[in-house]
């Protein structure tokens, strides 16, 4: 980690990589606008798969007093990992024949069949606690009345992935046992929260002739106003749908690795601890003796003995964690391992062959509908997980590094 701290910043930056060449340029230009937010608390922090985002960077975590910036949350509020181990050892099963290929590849094709997949949604409505709940306190929700429909229209995604880097993995740990993995989030319901409120910021900060430029894209709410206290609320409700969401489709594809290992197996399948964590939100925290609004824009929260999961890319490896509650970080670690390329810029340095040649020969089984935007998503265009590891060893703890045996993308 190295601080910066020069005649562009009004707070310093705490970055945890070797040195500034390490960052792109535009991604530095956007952490020393947040360096000078009037309302930031002690500095800004960047975790090692930092890049360049909208208005904050991705991996970028702040601290602020009294109020709270939609896009630094971002557009896939409570966008976060899923992860349960299984006792069922992956060699044990991977040659395994069925009617419908290998035994993975079963599997990868039940849960395309069963679990909507990027733009898709369930024909009819599914269950929702959270949006249950939401309906029962309407009240709460009425002064926005243009977000309602929000609340009836998820119960047709709750239970879905989303595109981009979204995916449902099997993946195999360093024993050889079988393991689950999801990356999603809060869906459309997400996207429009973030979108609304941070146009209300923007009508208000020219308003208010505030010193934080429009074009920095980080319009702020007063916490303690009334349209801050409606995003509090938007906001949660989006964190408490994207964990549900997570929670719906890791029980769909436990059902389905269950019963299809046990169909074609002697095997009796049994699940192991789940850990369900949030890497895009804002929560109300203490920290060096304040009580502060800290966003985690692509990065997850680890406190001392706190779990999260960290994720590489499609074909790469992905990690277990415990933290460590380093407070420096503001008790937080990398959500991933980070952009190397651009999704355009990935097309035009990839092709699909390459890139399906790479899976064939680790052999990952590929579950996705189109193929030919698949190099946005490849193991190339992300940053090397170790490396990014090796960065952060003073906020985590790998518990567990896992390898991806077979990979459902939106």
């Amino acid at each position: 980690m190295f601080v910066l701290n020069n005649e562009n910043t009004k707070f310093p930056i705490k970055i945890w990589l070797e040195d500034e060449s390490r960052l792109e340029e535009s991604c530095l230009e956007q952490a020393y606008h947040l360096s000078n937010l009037p309302f930031l608390h002690k500095w800004v922090c960047l975790m090692p798969d930092t890049h360049t985002g909208k208005g904050m960077p991705i991996g970028g975590v702040i601290a602020v007093q009294n109020v709270l910036i939609p896009n630094a949350v971002g557009v896939d509020i409570g966008c976060g990992m899923d992860y349960i181990p299984t006792n069922i050892r992956a060699d044990d099963i991977r040659e395994v024949q069925t009617g419908n290929g290998t035994l993975i590849q079963a599997i990868i094709g039940n849960i395309m069949r069963e679990i909507p997949l990027n733009t898709e949604r369930y024909k009819t409505p599914q269950e929702s606690k959270v949006l249950d709940r939401a309906r029962q306190e309407i009240e709460k929700y009425e002064e926005n009345g243009e977000l309602l429909a929000l609340i009836d229209d998820g119960y047709f995604q709750i239970g879905s992935l989303g595109g981009g880097n979204h995916f449902i993995e099997l993946q195999e740990d360093e024993e050889g046992y079988l393991c689950i993995m999801i990356h999603s989030g809060s869906r459309h319901l997400g996207k429009a929260v973030c979108d609304y409120f941070h146009e209300k910021a923007r009508q208000l900060n020219r308003l208010w002739y505030s010193e934080v430029k429009d074009e920095y894209r980080l319009a702020f709410l007063p916490a303690e106003a009334k349209e801050g206290q409606q995003y509090i609320r938007w906001m949660n409700l989006a964190l408490d749908y994207a964990f549900e969401n997570r929670a719906r489709m890791l029980e769909k594809t436990c059902v389905i690795v269950k019963t299809l290992i046990e169909k074609h197996t002697e095997y009796i399948v049994e699940f192991g601890e789940e850990v369900n964590c949030h890497h895009n939100y804002a929560s109300l925290e203490n920290h060096y003796g304040a009580n502060v609004w800290v966003h985690r824009k692509g990065a997850v929260r680890v406190r001392e003995g706190e779990k999260a999961v960290i994720p590489g890319a499609m074909g790469s490896y992905s990690y277990v964690v415990e933290g460590k509650g380093n407070s420096e970080s503001f008790c937080t670690s990398s959500h991933g391992a980070g952009r190397s390329y651009s999704r355009s810029g990935a097309m035009q340095a990839f092709s699909v062959e390459t890139v399906m040649v790479d899976l064939k020969e680790q052999g990952v089984v590929l579950g996705k509908r189109r193929k030919n935007d698949v190099p946005e998503e490849c193991r190339f265009a992300y940053k090397d997980i170790d490396q990014v590891m090796e960065q952060q060893m003073d906020l985590v703890t790998p518990l567990k590094k896992l390898k991806t045996v077979g990979v459902v993308k939106g």
